[in-house]
Order: structure tokens, then C-alpha cells, then sequence
């Protein structure tokens, strides 16, 4: 599932305002930090990932890691912060953030 130009743009801007919710730090990838990550995505949607490297390499495989073990999609990277996404199933009205910035 590839996001269209419009479609970035679009998940950017709802973006903008959110704090990260999830953040790697020195242990990387851990099995909590997995289960969470489900949880937020399933919650959210569209979630802010803050990963805690000061190494670019290492934050772009952290992020890509991230995506491909949660099925998400990469909206956007900037610096230490990257914005994915995950469709939900039954997405909840009151905690999704795609369906709570629908105009």
C-alpha cells in the first residue's frame, strides 16, 4: 500500500500537531516496545515514532524495522521523529487521529 503525494500531505498536516507516542531509546527494538507499538497504531492510526539514536544510519533501520514489523506505512522523517501509519481494522471515532481531523 503505497500513499500518494495528496495522501502525505494530507497525513502530515494531522501529524503536525501530534507528540510522539512511541520512543526507541538505547534498547532498541524490544518485545514491549513492540506490543506497544501495536497498541498505539490499532488506538491512533497515525502515529509520531521518536527514535533516540544520535546515528542517522541507525535511526532509518530502527524505522524501517518498526514499519516492516507492525505493517505500517513511513508518512514522514524528520531528524529523530517519524510519522507512520497503519490502517485499522474498526478504527474508534473517539481515539483514531485520521478520523477525528476529517473535515
Amino acid at each position: 500500500m503505497s500513499l500518494s503525494p495528496e495522501q502525505r500531505r494530507e497525513y502530515r498536516g494531522i501529524a503536525h500537531n501530534l507528540k510522539p507516542v512511541i520512543i526507541v531509546g538505547d534498547k532498541g527494538l524490544s518485545e514491549g516496545l513492540q506490543e506497544e507499538l501495536e497498541r498505539a497504531l490499532n488506538d491512533h492510526e497515525l502515529i509520531k515514532v521518536k527514535i533516540a539514536s544520535p546515528d542517522r544510519e541507525v535511526r532509518q533501520e530502527a524505522i524501517s524495522e518498526l514499519c516492516q514489523s507492525a505493517g505500517a506505512e513511513l508518512v514522514q522523517t524528520i531528524g529523530k521523529i517519524a510519522v507512520i501509519l497503519r490502517r485499522a481494522k474498526k478504527p474508534n471515532p473517539k481515539l483514531s487521529n485520521l478520523l477525528r481531523n476529517k473535515s
